[in-house]
């Protein structure tokens, strides 16, 4: 696939989104909290890596380099003001998941946790929902993170730590109204 990408086959790149579309639409708009800005990173995700495929070094590192890149796209959107700041955020859409209970009841109670969970994790600073969202979500370890935001490992420890005491204390106060 990388070859076919330095060759400039589209067919490659097609391939390339089929295989990595999802993962990197997750974690986006997990980042982001907002569907179309997520579309539009990933979108920008693949044209830049389309571009740039010659900075690959090794091809096992496709994922790893996609996600980078991913990364710091979602940054660029953080950092520029536009349309979020007019509008008020839209209701988190459901990311798609493979899971499937047949139990309804245990099915409802698993989406509210995890819509909760969302929400919560979407109220945090960028930094520590970038952290929690890396380590969490995709299961990257803490070396991984720190590869990918360019910063220290014990920096991303520190920002674990701050991102899921913050968490906890959101999801303990929203307990708390609820009485």
């Amino acid at each position: 696939m990388v070859q076919g990408l330095k060759n400039r086959d589209e067919a490659a790149l097609q391939a390339l989104m089929e295989q990595y579309g999802d993962y990197l639409l997750r974690t986006a708009f997990l980042l982001l909290k907002d569907l179309q800005a997520a579309e539009e990173a990933v979108q920008d995700t693949f044209i830049t890596a389309f571009r740039k495929i010659e900075q690959l070094r090794e091809e096992e590192q496709l994922k790893s380099w996609l996600t980078r890149i991913a990364i710091n796209r979602c940054r660029m959107r953080q950092r520029t003001w536009g349309w979020r700041n007019l509008l008020p955020f839209a209701r988190m859409e459901e990311i798609p998941t493979d899971e499937h209970h047949p139990d309804t009841e245990l099915q409802v109670m698993l989406e509210w946790r995890n819509e909760r969970l969302s929400d919560a994790v979407h109220r945090l600073d960028y930094i520590y929902r970038e952290v929690i969202t890396l380590y969490y979500y995709n299961e990257l370890s803490i070396r991984e993170i720190a590869t990918h935001t360019a910063t220290n490992e014990n920096t991303v420890k520190a920002r674990l730590t701050r991102g899921r005491l913050q968490l906890r204390k959101l999801l303990v106060k929203e307990e708390v109204l609820k009485l």
